[in-house]
C-alpha cells in the first residue's frame, strides 16, 4: 500500500493557527510540507537543516547544483537568512509583500547545500495568508521550490501536489492557487541590479523601482 501524505486544510484568508502550528512542528523536525503561495504551490523545509535540503532535492529529483529559494514572514527573518544591500532594502519596500525574489548575499546559518556552491540566496515575502502564517510559526524563512518533479509542470492545487509528489510528508491545502508565472528573481547583490528571470513582475518595473 502506497502511503499517501498528511493533508491539512486551511483557510487561504484566515488560517487556522492550531494547523499552521502542526505544520511549523513538522518543518521544524525535518519534514517537507507542501504549502500555498501567492503563484504556486512550494515545498518548505528548514534550510538550516541539511538532512531536509537532500530530501528535498530527492523528492523533486532536483540536481543539487540547482539552488533553492526561500520565502520570509518579514523583514527581520530575510535579515536574518541574508544581507540587505540599500538597493535590494528600496526593492523589497516597493514590491513585497509580493512577486518578486531578491538575490542577497547569504549568511552562514544557511545550509550549504541549498547555496548550490554559490555565496547569494534568494528570498521574498509572498502575499498569502498562509504562506506567511507558515514562515512565521516555523521562526525562520522556509524553502519556496515549486511542489512538483524537476522539469515538471509546477502544481496550483493541493491535489496536483499530491499527484505529483505522493512521499511528501504533508500539505497544507488552502485551495486552489492563482497559478501563471513564477516569481522574478532579480540578482540584488550587484549593481546595478540584474535580471536572473523574468516572471510575474515586469523587468522594466522593476528596474524603475530600483532608484
Amino acid at each position: 500500500m502506497v502511503a499517501m501524505p498528511q493533508v491539512l486544510r486551511v483557510s487561504a484568508q484566515e488560517p487556522d493557527p492550531a494547523v499552521i502550528r502542526e505544520a511549523a512542528l513538522m518543518i521544524r523536525d525535518g519534514l517537507v510540507v507542501a504549502y500555498p503561495t501567492d503563484t504556486l504551490y512550494g515545498l518548505a523545509v528548514d534550510p538550516r537543516n541539511a538532512a531536509a535540503i537532500r530530501r528535498l532535492f530527492e523528492l523533486k529529483g532536483r540536481p543539487d547544483s540547482s539552488a533553492l529559494t526561500l520565502i520570509a514572514a518579514d523583514l527581520v527573518h530575510v535579515r536574518a537568512a541574508g544581507e540587505m544591500t540599500p538597493q535590494a532594502e528600496r526593492l523589497a519596500e516597493r514590491w513585497w509583500p509580493g512577486p518578486l525574489t531578491l538575490l542577497i548575499g547569504a549568511r552562514s546559518i544557511l545550509a550549504r547545500e541549498m547555496l548550490a556552491g554559490g555565496r547569494t540566496v534568494g528570498i521574498r515575502i509572498p502575499d498569502h495568508a498562509v504562506a506567511i502564517a507558515l514562515a512565521r510559526d516555523t521562526g525562520f524563512a522556509i524553502t519556496a521550490t515549486s511542489a512538483n518533479r524537476s522539469g515538471a509542470t509546477a502544481a496550483s492545487s493541493a491535489d496536483a501536489v499530491a499527484a505529483a509528489l505522493p512521499d511528501v510528508d504533508a500539505i497544507l491545502d488552502a485551495g486552489p492557487v492563482r497559478g501563471g508565472a513564477p516569481s522574478t528573481i532579480v540578482d540584488a547583490s550587484v549593481t546595478p541590479v540584474a535580471l536572473v528571470r523574468e516572471g510575474a513582475v515586469a523587468w522594466d518595473k522593476v528596474l524603475k523601482s530600483a532608484h
